[in-house]
């Protein structure tokens, strides 16, 4: 359906009125622990919020959670909003939660429990109006998207429904922005093994640690190109028993990325020359693969992209496309019409003092709707 004038205004009208509602419902999914791979809690509480709803929620093999709005039936072509419900924190942090003001504190309140507020918030309101839209929604609160979860969640929602998928609205970050580029990424665990000894008794022998040093040094050589811009880091070290003990293994983890398909496949095989040889005589190394991100872009002149944008600037925001690691990396790698979108504007994201800014909720839940709305009918038209 295409939306008056008269309808936009009252939309962003009640929009504004639910503000304070998905914050406090923000608070309560955000309260329930959900670490990268142990989603299982979270997942059960947000399958429970949908049914209060009206809705009949399904809870795949892997923990994501599908809710199904309109009347198209199975088969039919689908708009998918996805949000992830998994957060950065381990299972022992202490969830505090507490508001001051315009903002609102809780480790992963903001990336990315008001995302998934926002989406229930938007079908609640879809009801309220008696709208069907043109194609189905499909809301999926999805597991995998942080850290080593290597958006293990959004590749199974999208497999399972791509060849009925019309366009993918990844909710997720901050409101203003548009994702349309998939920064892409490979994460390895590095390990270098060798006989290992005693430090004076065995001295000569080789040291695992000494040769994945050498492995840093020559990753830290490698020169990268600012445009498309690629990047490389070794995030952690492991190894060693003792200060006199030559050690018998050595580890580190890898994040390499680019938004470039090309750049990246060129350092990962830089990266791979440099462990394979780099270690030194004795010693050996394996690397194991913790994570794929695939890489992509939609173009700025993309009807999706352009859209999003149009709709950002209705509820008063200058958009910026800009690139970034999310779950729209699994679309937007296949060339599926695909955004990622965020519903306020936070601060701190991925420590315990993260926070939310509560006043902008209602232009983001309007915006998450109209882009629903406007996007069903490009995808039923075929203009997608």
């Amino acid at each position: 359906m295409a939306l008056s004038t008269e309808y936009l205004n009252c939309l962003l009208t009640d929009a504004a009125a639910r503000t304070e509602d998905v914050a406090a419902l923000a608070q309560r999914i955000c309260a329930v622990a959900a670490p990268t791979g142990e989603e299982k809690e979270r997942a059960a509480f947000v399958a429970e919020l949908w049914r209060e709803r009206g809705y009949t929620p399904e809870i795949d093999a892997i923990g994501n959670v599908y809710v199904r709005r309109g009347r198209q039936g199975q088969g039919k072509p689908v708009v998918m909003l996805l949000s992830h419900l998994d957060t950065v924190f381990p299972a022992t942090t202490l969830l505090k939660i507490h508001r001051e003001g315009d903002l609102v504190y809780g480790p992963g309140i903001g990336d990315n429990s008001v995302s998934v507020a926002a989406v229930l918030a938007v079908f609640e309101m879809l009801d309220a109006y008696g709208w069907e839209t043109a194609v189905d929604l499909l809301a999926v609160a999805n597991v995998g998207e942080e850290g080593l979860g290597d958006l293990r969640g959004a590749r199974a929602a999208v497999e399972r429904y791509r060849d009925n998928l019309g366009a993918v609205l990844v909710v997720d970050g901050n409101l203003g922005s548009i994702v349309n580029v998939a920064v892409g990424s490979k994460r390895w665990k590095i390990t270098v093994r060798g006989p290992g000894g005693h430090s004076f008794g065995s001295f000569g022998v080789p040291s695992a640690i000494h040769g994945l040093g050498r492995i840093i040094a020559g990753l830290a050589a490698l020169q990268v190109p600012k445009d498309p811009k690629t990047t490389f880091n070794v995030g952690v070290i492991e190894g060693g028993t003792s200060v006199n003990t030559i050690a018998p293994q050595a580890s580190a983890l890898l994040d390499m990325r680019s938004i470039n398909v090309d750049a990246l496949d060129t350092l990962v095989e830089q990266a791979r020359a440099i462990v394979q040889h780099r270690a030194g005589d004795g010693l050996q190394t394996e690397i194991e693969v913790l994570g794929d991100r695939p890489a992509g872009s939609r173009s700025e002149s993309d009807k999706l992209v352009q859209l999003s944008m149009e709709v950002l600037r209705w509820v008063g925001y200058q958009p910026q496309c800009v690139a970034s690691s999310t779950d729209a990396n699994i679309p937007i790698s296949l060339n599926i019409p695909s955004v990622c979108i965020g519903v306020t504007r936070g601060e701190k994201a991925h420590t315990t003092e993260e926070s939310m800014h509560v006043s902008p909720l209602g232009k983001g839940l309007a915006q998450l709707l109209r882009l629903s709305v406007e996007a069903s009918e490009l995808v039923a038209t075929g203009q997608l």
